[in-house]
């Protein structure tokens, strides 16, 4: 059983990841997001399937993927996606594939779930917890399926068999303890990567008026955390920050 407040797999899952997403900043957004996570790496970005399959052919990832993430909405039609989905099934072996989507589509969703994919997200429900999703996913059982919360109500019109039995993602953990200014000064300084002077120009505040926000917002998600010991020794604060923020509930939470 997974330890209340302990990362899903620190120190044992290591993805490799594969992000297809024909649009520009998606794309380069969710490689960020994901390379300050330490259990996700990201081994290739490509706007088309097609771009992926070449470099499979050429040998030209350095480690095999075992996690693909595709934009549903990339496909013209829910069978087009069933295609691109078999294909990728196809080419790599025992390869988990998450599906991200711009808004709820049933049609899109049977194809996902019926032809064997492993998640299927929206990608406002996803955002910045994006590695975490991918986490959930890794730890899913054989024949397992994982939908977010904004993908219910279609999932429930639907008879599927999977779907009957999927998981939800799980939600943000809260933090009510920051004050909007706090937290907008941890996001942008922890999740976003801006340097201190960065953000204090973004917040119109002192740049010592940021670093005190950012060590309230430290105390503030020590103290939530204090049975966390699951993080290795030598990561820094900012990038402890940036699990925390980013961190969804997890099996045993309460």
């Amino acid at each position: 059983m997974t330890r209340k407040n302990t990362m899903p797999g620190i120190g044992t899952i290591d993805l490799n990841v594969v992000v297809i997403d024909s649009d520009f900043y998606a794309c380069n957004a969710i490689n960020a997001y994901l390379a300050w996570d330490r259990r996700t790496r990201v081994v290739g970005k490509f706007a088309q399937l097609d771009e992926f399959h070449a470099a499979l052919r050429s040998g030209s990832f350095k480690a095999q993927p075992n996690i693909v993430i595709i934009d549903a909405s990339d496909s013209a039609t829910a069978g087009h996606l069933r295609e691109a989905i078999d294909q990728l099934q196809a080419a790599i072996a025992e390869l988990r594939i998450v599906c991200l989507a711009p808004f709820a589509d049933a049609e899109y969703l049977y194809a996902a779930v019926d032809s064997g994919a492993n998640a299927y997200l929206l990608k406002a429900d996803a955002r910045i917890h994006i590695a975490w999703a991918l986490c959930h996913v890794a730890l899913l059982a054989e024949g397992g399926f994982l939908i977010s919360a904004g993908v219910a109500d279609e999932a429930a019109k639907l008879r599927h068999e999977r779907l009957q039995k999927a998981r939800f993602l799980a939600q943000p953990r809260p933090y009510r303890n920051m004050t909007p200014r706090i937290r907008q000064a941890i996001e942008l300084y922890a999740v976003e990567g801006m340097p201190q002077k960065l953000v204090a120009h973004e917040m119109d505040i002192e740049v010592e008026t940021v670093r005190d926000y950012i060590r309230q917002a430290y105390d503030i998600l020590d103290a939530l955390h204090a049975d966390d010991t699951a993080y290795p020794l030598d990561m820094h604060r900012q990038e402890i920050a940036f699990m925390r923020i980013t961190a969804l509930a997890i099996p045993g939470d309460s």
